[in-house]
């Protein structure tokens, strides 16, 4: 046999479309910032598309070529919680009497963040994935958000009520989620399952091998 051909070659495992999919996610926080905080709605719409468009991509990606990795699972709420994080701050300064409702949500995507650090820093346990329930209250708070900014930057169009029904209804459903999470993060702690044990230096230098 060849010595050239059974040769194999290791790459990093995290390095694939998913994640690179995520890390964008990640990064288009901060366009989206400042192209509302300065006004410019449109531009804003359109990276927080870009944004829900890679949300979309990377799991369809991910399942379709079975790339899932424990680095996406952990990445992936935390982008979605940083551009919801991001969202809600823009809009408390547009709208500061809203400021009680998007109260909810930062609360809550702060305490969840903060809640993952301490399982992976503190106690080596790698927190759970998105699940249904926290991407409906994504979807829900997007639509929320590109409703009230569209009607305002398109029409010149603010209604307190309206904002309100939506921003209520998005509300609900995101305690309801973090109910949800909060059983999940309480039994992954009190768990000794190996499966939730994690190694963020060998989740960072994961290696696949691959035929040359």
């Amino acid at each position: 046999m060849d010595k050239r051909k059974s040769k194999r070659r290791s790459r990093n495992k995290n390095l694939n479309v998913p994640n690179t999919l995520t890390a964008v996610r990640l990064v288009l926080v901060v366009p989206f910032v400042l192209y509302f905080m300065n006004e410019q709605y449109f531009k804003a719409i359109v990276v927080l598309g870009v944004s829900g468009l890679t949300d979309i991509l990377d799991g369809m990606i991910a399942r379709r070529f079975h790339q899932f990795t424990e680095l996406g699972q952990m990445l992936d709420p935390l982008a979605d919680k940083l551009t919801q994080l991001a969202m809600a701050i823009c809009l408390a300064f547009k709208q500061p009497i809203l400021i009680p409702l998007l109260a909810i949500f930062v609360l809550k995507e702060s305490l969840m963040v903060s809640a993952a650090i301490f399982l992976i820093s503190k106690n080596k346990k790698k927190p759970s994935g998105s699940e249904w329930y926290g991407k409906t209250a994504t979807t829900l708070f997007y639509i929320s958000f590109a409703i009230i900014v569209a009607l305002k930057a398109f029409w010149n169009f603010e209604s307190f009520p309206l904002s309100v029904c939506l921003l209520s209804g998005t509300a609900a459903f995101m305690i309801y989620a973090f109910v949800k999470y909060s059983q999940t993060y309480f039994s992954i702690l009190r768990s000794d399952d190996p499966k939730y044990k994690i190694d963020i230096k060998e989740v960072m230098d994961k290696k696949e091998s691959r035929g040359k």
